[in-house]
C-alpha cells in the first residue's frame, strides 16, 4: 500500500514557475500512468505559458481564484472548478488571489515534457 502525507512532501519549483508538492509521482511512489501534486501560485503570480507533448492535465482549484488560458481561450476560475488541459495545448494560469490547486498528469509529470515558446 502506498500512502503519502502531503505535509511530508518537500516543495519545489517546476519549469513553468509554479511551486508544487508531489503527492504521488515518479519521485516518491511506484507510479506508472499518472501523478498528483499540489500547486501554489501567489497573488499576482502566473505560470510561464507552456505545453506538454505527452501529459494530459487536470487542475482542481482548492483555494483562491485566477484566470486560466488554454490555446488562447481565457476563463476565470475559482474554488471547486476542474480544468482539463489536453496534451499539446498551450496553457497558463494566473493567480488573482493566492491560488492552491491539485494537478493530475497522465502520464506522470516530467520536467522534460514541458515546452516553451
Amino acid at each position: 500500500m502506498e500512502v503519502r502525507a502531503i505535509d511530508q512532501q518537500s516543495p519545489f519549483t517546476t519549469k513553468d514557475g509554479s511551486t508544487i508538492r508531489s503527492i504521488l509521482d515518479l519521485s516518491n511512489a511506484p507510479v506508472i500512468k499518472q501523478s498528483l501534486a499540489e500547486a501554489t501560485i501567489p497573488r499576482g503570480g502566473e505560470t510561464e505559458r507552456h505545453w506538454h507533448k505527452d501529459s494530459e492535465e487536470f487542475y482542481f482549484i482548492l483555494a483562491g481564484s485566477g484566470s486560466m488560458e488554454i490555446d488562447g481561450e481565457k476563463q476565470d476560475v475559482g474554488v471547486g472548478d476542474a480544468i482539463l488541459i489536453p496534451a499539446g495545448a498551450w496553457h497558463q494560469i494566473t493567480a488573482k488571489d493566492d491560488l492552491r490547486f491539485l494537478c493530475c498528469c497522465a502520464p506522470p509529470y516530467r520536467h522534460e515534457d514541458t515546452y516553451f515558446e
